[in-house]
């Protein structure tokens, strides 16, 4: 028989470990990501176009007035679609990238059918968009439509959880939780300082994106696979 050691095995560098993460099944996940972005938007915008009655305009309260318009928010407001996109690249066995996927789809589709339910858009604000290019094309292609709960708060905030469990399976540096948890209020904040959404909006968000993360970590293996 081959001799033994009782010496432990030493774990991989949470920098070897965050590589081999990457690369694990990275053409299903690039592939995949993009195909549910796409699939996505086709969705959110037939609703948005095509909403089931006159929206609703959404109130604005105190929060609101102390977060001002702010334009040069736009590329952290734009950032979301890379934020979210970091969790399951991170993400070392199928079995967990199925199951992120399972549960960001049923947020997503939990929200749709909240905004054809019950569409509400955000007031008109008095802003001469000519003046913001980028944000004007934003209104000009977003509208002011499915303001309520805000998805990309609600994506998030559920990025953000996932965003923790792996980084901490990891063994990554504090600094990278603090990191991802920064850039998640960060991308909250640009949806009012854009005013793409009011505070109601942003709450309600937060709200949704932090019950569907709860129930699907709840035994989520984020682990790499061997």
């Amino acid at each position: 028989m081959p001799p033994t050691s009782d010496k432990p095995i030493s774990p991989l560098s949470w920098q070897r470990e965050l590589y081999l993460r990457l690369v694990y099944l990275w053409p299903l996940k690039a592939v995949g990501t993009s195909a549910f972005m796409v699939l996505f938007f086709w969705a959110y915008f037939s609703i948005l176009r095509n909403p089931s009655r006159e929206p609703w305009v959404m109130p604005e309260i105190w929060i609101d007035h102390w977060v001002p318009f702010t334009p040069w928010a736009f590329p952290v407001y734009a950032s979301l679609w890379v934020y979210v996109s970091l969790a399951p690249a991170l993400i070392g066995n199928l079995r967990g990238l199925l199951r992120f996927g399972l549960w960001v789809s049923l947020l997503c589709l939990v929200c749709l059918v909240i905004f054809w339910v019950f569409p509400t858009q955000v007031p008109d604000f008095p802003i001469d968009w000519s003046q913001h290019p980028s944000l004007s094309f934003l209104k000009g292609v977003d509208a002011s439509g499915n303001a309520c709960p805000s998805l990309h708060v609600a994506s998030a905030v559920f990025a953000a959880y996932w965003m923790h469990h792996l980084l901490t399976a990891m063994r990554a540096p504090r600094g990278w939780i603090w990191a991802s948890n920064l850039f998640c209020v960060a991308i909250a904040w640009s949806t009012l300082a854009t005013l793409q959404h009011v505070a109601l909006d942003a709450l309600a968000g937060a709200l949704a994106g932090w019950v569907f993360a709860l129930l699907s970590l709840r035994a989520a293996d984020v682990k790499l696979s061997p």
